[in-house]
């Protein structure tokens, strides 16, 4: 299993709010940040989105797709990066059938897309190891596939047939995979981080065979070996690109496995400690308490993980 289909295959889109977004200039909208991502393409017009830790705001065009991860960072939508926004849920209430009308009547923008909420629990990788927000330009190939998703989008949510809901659930799924597996092949993945490792011929061939054989007993030198690398060159690739020592990033994993398997399985915990490559219930517990801040029957018997009140959490901090 690759580490993109690793994550998605954990991950579970709790909540879904979709529609069409029609503006006229003057308007900005504000997101505060919290657990959810916002994603959408620019139907017509044009709008600048402004991000929070970033220097400079981001022009969108008719026809980009972007997702923006909200758990950090706010941002905000606008005809023009200087406009005073307004705050997004605010706006949101004036929304008459499926779409929301806001704006001084000026020039027309319309934005399609909408906001999906996580678990918590077993999406904080994807959260966590992503970028702030994708942006797929249109003048790229995979922005017709990403256009194809919406517009299923807009036709499932008119027609709130039976079973709508998971649908669009499952579409959210589709277009957030689309984007990310775009922007892994655009130029724009170079920076250092999760992404950029996974597009390095070497270093991503290292984090499929980890992701694949989670529960071997991986040393450096055998990572090393299977990025055809010398065992100094491949920890200091690996470090400069994902953040963290290859083992750090292996412990982090395993752990972040092991808590779905605590919270979503009936296996003992000497089974969950086998799965994730221990051997002995001793080294599993001290390392889980490590790296979530309790002990795995802990962490079971806190409402399976879901509770939300350990500090740590289970998962690679790489970005």
């Amino acid at each position: 299993m690759d580490p993109i289909t690793d994550i998605f295959t954990a991950m579970r889109v709790e909540s879904l709010v979709y529609g069409r977004i029609e503006l006229t200039a003057p308007w900005g909208l504000h997101f505060e940040k919290g657990d959810y991502a916002c994603f959408g393409t620019l139907a017509r017009g044009n709008a600048w989105l402004t991000v929070e830790g970033r220097e400079q705001p981001i022009p969108l065009t008719g026809g980009d797709c972007f997702c923006v991860f909200a758990q950090a960072h706010g941002h905000t939508l606008g005809d023009h990066p200087e406009t005073p926004p307004s705050d997004m849920q605010a706006v949101a209430r004036t929304k008459s059938g499926n779409a929301i009308r806001f704006g001084g009547g000026g020039v027309p923008t319309t934005i399609i897309g909408g906001k999906f909420t996580f678990d918590r629990a077993s999406s904080k990788p994807l959260t966590d190891l992503l970028p702030s927000f994708l942006l797929v330009g249109n003048d790229r190939a995979q922005a017709l596939p990403l256009h194809q998703t919406l517009q299923l989008f807009a036709a499932e949510a008119a027609q709130s047939s039976v079973g709508a809901d998971v649908v669009l659930k499952r579409l959210a799924d589709i277009f957030l995979l689309q984007i990310i597996r775009e922007h892994i092949c655009s130029n724009t993945c170079q920076q250092a981080g999760w992404l950029r490792a996974l597009s390095d011929p070497r270093i991503g061939t290292v984090l499929q065979s980890i992701h694949e054989n989670i529960e071997k007993p991986w040393t450096v030198a055998e990572l090393a070996s299977a990025a055809g690398m010398s065992r100094s060159a491949f920890a200091l690739r690996f470090k400069q690109l994902v953040g963290e020592t290859p083992l750090e990033y292996l412990t982090r994993w395993r752990m972040y496995k092991a808590a779905l398997l605590l919270r979503d399985g009936d296996k003992k915990l000497s089974e969950v400690a086998n799965a994730v490559g221990y051997d002995s219930d001793g080294a599993f517990n001290k390392t889980f308490k490590r790296i979530v801040g309790a002990t795995p029957g802990e962490y079971r018997r806190a409402g399976n993980g879901r509770s939300g009140n350990f500090e740590n959490e289970p998962v690679p901090p790489c970005r």
